[in-house]
């Protein structure tokens, strides 16, 4: 008998921004998005964006009037709301610093079985950069 589930995955992160065409550019020029579609929705903008992964999930920029960046608190610490995943972490990071994006310092986690750092988008959001020697092996779409 097959098992039935409520949920199987994780369908869309929502990420908030006060100029959805600024956004759109930075997330395509930097972290590799790519626009799928563009459409007004309950009085504001909203991007869907994917990218190169197969069966990635999808980012959706929201637009709003509310100036307000996203992180989460840990232990008094910033935090971040989501992290992407990286093939080679150090080519990341230098593509970053290149793109005048402020990165921190690559952290190492164990003997260096993973690796992240922390960075903003344009709008101030708190996202990290991952890498691990557990991460599956992407499967890149055909038309990316």
């Amino acid at each position: 008998m097959k098992k039935e589930f409520a949920f199987t995955r994780i369908g869309y992160v929502y990420v908030p921004t006060t100029n959805i065409d600024e956004s759109i550019e930075w997330y395509t020029r930097n972290l590799d998005f790519k626009v799928i579609d563009k459409f007004q929705d309950r009085g504001s903008f909203l991007a869907v964006m994917h990218q190169p992964h197969k069966n990635s999930i999808a980012l959706l920029l929201i637009e709003t009037r509310n100036d307000q960046s996203l992180e989460i608190t840990r232990n008094g610490q910033p935090f971040p709301i989501m992290a992407l995943n990286c093939p080679d972490i150090e080519f990341t990071h230098n593509f970053l610093k290149k793109n005048q994006v402020e990165v921190q310092d690559i952290q190492a986690l164990g003997a260096g079985e993973a690796k992240y750092f922390y960075f903003r988008d344009n709008q101030g959001n708190l996202l990290e950069a991952a890498w691990s020697i557990w991460d599956p092996e992407d499967e890149i779409k055909e038309d990316f």
